[in-house]
């Protein structure tokens, strides 16, 4: 396992390098045809740019992830099942520690990992997901996520985003350059054109750069987006020894074509599906920020009985055709039979069940908000919004009053 790790690790690393010399050519060519001679001047800027965005992301990436996708922090009481469901996976997947958990305000479900490494990391679900999904396919989404953690997916994609960041940001500065320098570049070739060949090969050429550049570090970052989303999910599997637990969420998630509110085109590859799109318009071309859910589905439902490595790898293979998706010489160590527990008893999902389910997330986010619960004896709830400012509350049904408690969720 650890073995396979660290090779998709190596296959990553290579991309990283790949669109960090990307980058620092785009400079460096940028700079020498707007001014010969300027090029080590470019390759330090871009050097400095990709520096200090990279130590941004490293330090502060996974809050920005958070902050920008309006996750907030809850604690165990605020919503008991999400939390052991986080515990339990954390166990599994043997993370040194328990990452910190955050709900999202949004219907649309979806779930997402971030964090520079296991001792820092955070696992965030939209209460969409919450009301969607039964405890079994909420520890599949969970064992997903923990697997980026574990693998440092989420530390390799914040650095990727930053560098495809800083490629945008480079090539929008030299085509912004290049056009207004041309405008004053009519005067300037007829006192000097013997030098005009030269420069204009050396314009041409970082024209086409900053044009392709940031088409190329799209396609790297969402290659390596795709290939880790496989390895997650045969993780997942493993963790819980359940794959119809992920391709059941999978297959629900799918089929919400509401896009999430707060995503954009950098963080969707780090959710565990495109939030930007229904599942169903996830198509498996070059832009997209993820496997085909309907492969991803059949894959794990393929795995023959099996959770471990060696069962995913034959899935993958009958299911897409091709090679493989995990390293050989990793797949040997995993020799030993995982198998994968029974399923429940079909209809074991009741309606009630769903009912509980929203109104465990719905008080989750009250209390995320500070409304205050009073139990009444008959039986109804009271929820004290926080700007409520009266000593005293009555119950609408059996007309009994209550002491309003502090506005802190605590329930009397």
């Amino acid at each position: 396992m650890w073995e396979q790790i660290r090779a998709n690790k190596h296959k990553a690393a290579g991309m990283v390098v790949a669109m960090a010399a990307l980058l620092f050519v785009l400079g460096y060519v940028g700079a020498e045809a707007l001014q010969p001679g300027a090029g080590p001047v470019g390759l330090g800027a871009a050097f400095i740019l990709w520096l200090i965005l990279s130590l941004v992301s490293y330090y502060g990436g996974g809050d920005i992830m958070l902050a920008v996708s309006g996750a907030r922090r809850i604690e165990k009481k605020d919503h008991p099942r999400l939390y052991n469901v986080v515990e339990e996976m954390q166990i599994a997947s043997g993370l040194p520690g328990m990452p910190a958990v955050y709900i999202i305000d949004d219907p649309s479900p979806n779930a997402f990992a971030t964090g520079r490494d296991p001792e820092h990391a955070a696992v965030a679900v939209t209460s969409g997901l919450l009301n969607l999904c039964n405890r079994d396919e909420l520890q599949g989404v969970i064992a997903h996520e923990m697997a980026h953690v574990r693998n440092r997916d989420v530390l390799l994609m914040i650095m990727v985003g930053v560098m495809m960041g800083s490629i945008v940001m480079l090539a929008d500065v030299l085509l912004r350059v290049f056009f207004y320098s041309s405008m004053g570049g009519r005067r300037r070739s007829r006192t000097s054109r013997e030098s005009g060949q030269a420069q204009l090969v050396l314009i041409v050429i970082a024209l086409v750069l900053a044009i392709l550049a940031p088409l190329i570090a799209q396609l790297i970052y969402l290659a390596v987006s795709r290939r880790r989303e496989y390895l997650a999910d045969a993780c997942a599997a493993q963790f819980t020894r359940f794959p119809e637990g992920l391709a059941s969420a999978l297959e629900k998630i799918g089929a919400a074509s509401r896009p999430l509110q707060h995503a954009n085109r950098a963080t969707a590859p780090m959710y565990i599906v495109n939030p930007l799109r229904g599942g169903k318009l996830n198509a498996a071309s070059l832009r997209a920020t993820h496997p085909p859910i309907d492969e991803r589905v059949r894959i794990l439902r393929s795995m023959a009985g099996g959770a471990g490595f060696l069962n995913y790898e034959e899935a993958y293979r009958r299911v897409t055709n091709r090679s493989g998706v995990l390293p050989r010489t990793a797949l040997a160590d995993d020799a030993a039979e995982v198998p994968a527990r029974p399923s429940p008893p079909a209809g074991g999902e009741a309606r009630e069940s769903q009912v509980r389910r929203v109104r465990e997330t719905t008080d989750a986010l009250w209390r995320l908000n500070r409304y205050g619960f009073i139990a009444c004896p008959c039986g109804v709830r009271l929820k004290v919004p926080p700007e409520f400012t009266a000593s005293r509350v009555r119950c609408p049904k059996c007309h009994r009053e209550h002491e309003v408690p502090r506005a802190d969720g605590a329930e009397r």
